[in-house]
């Protein structure tokens, strides 16, 4: 079987030239330009190339890029000032908070005190209740991501099986609810599930996120599968995902790699939620992005 990749570089740079242009309508014919601002805690690595590459990314868009970054042992209380002072700031049409946060501060606290209006993270309680229900609200940009890159290899999800394997807040359960949305019968699994290799056979679409370097093995892929690997695991000097890659892509049908996946379709979804974040919150009628 000749196995697909999904190109996930091409795919996030052409929805970043749609979001630029949305971006450049709203501010030739609103006089508008979205503002990102990113609030970074701590001295992570990681965390600071995200945050960089996320700035570029911003400013290339045509949107306006701000980074607040505190040191690692900023109180949770001056956390939540900063926060709710960009709540309050009309030109700041996106909030998103870096992860992860130091043990001392409640990251659920923090995120909730986000407008819900500019959360383009997607995680207050407020957007998470909204995609549980099914309205309009702004959607996690990993699942959002994982769900543009299964569309370009299959347009009718409906009817389809889906195994989401991971369960957390970030990806997992908002990705289980983006598939149901598009009529497919989802199983949510985990590294606890009974018989997991079996559960995942029946996947006409399966999404790892779990954080466990290749816990999804080749036997565990029905054949011409589309396959979503939203892991990112540095073993040695390599990064790898969640899924065995070379034993996976001889029975998928289309696997996303890692990295040149998932992760760069994170970003610009967020660039994405940004600009839709600033034309919702003026009663404008969301750009065609």
């Amino acid at each position: 079987m000749t196995v697909g990749i999904i190109d996930g570089k091409a795919v996030a740079a052409s929805l970043r030239e749609k979001i630029a242009g949305a971006a450049s309508n709203l501010r030739n014919v609103h006089g508008l330009t979205p503002g990102l601002a990113v609030v970074l805690v701590g001295d992570d690595p990681a965390s600071h190339v995200y945050v960089r590459n996320k700035g570029i990314a911003t400013k290339k868009a045509g949107m306006r890029s701000v980074e607040h970054r505190l040191p690692a042992d900023v109180s949770e209380a001056d956390i939540v000032a900063l926060v709710r002072d960009l709540n309050g700031d009309d030109g700041v049409d996106g909030i998103l908070v870096q992860m992860p946060l130091p043990d001392h501060i409640n990251a659920h606290r923090v995120i909730n005190e986000i407008d819900p209006e500019k959360d383009v993270d997607g995680l207050t309680e407020a957007n998470a209740g909204k995609l549980m229900l099914g309205e309009t609200g702004l959607v996690p940009c990993t699942p959002q991501g994982s769900i543009i890159l299964i569309r370009t290899v299959e347009q009718k999800l409906s009817g389809l099986n889906a195994v989401v394997v991971g369960r957390s807040i970030l990806v997992g359960k908002p990705l289980a609810m983006l598939l149901l949305a598009e009529n497919c019968t989802v199983t949510l699994a985990h590294s606890r599930t009974k018989d997991l290799a079996h559960v995942c056979r029946s996947a006409d679409i399966l999404c790892a996120a779990v954080g466990r370097p290749e816990i999804i093995k080749g036997d565990f892929v029905k054949d011409g599968a589309i396959i979503i690997d939203v892991g990112i695991n540095r073993v040695g000097d390599r990064l790898i995902g969640d899924v065995d890659f070379a034993a996976a892509s001889e029975r998928a049908g289309a696997i996303t790699p890692v990295p040149g996946g998932v992760g760069p379709m994170t970003i610009a979804c967020l660039l994405k939620n940004t600009v839709l974040a600033a034309a919702r919150r003026r009663a404008l009628k969301d750009p065609e992005i």
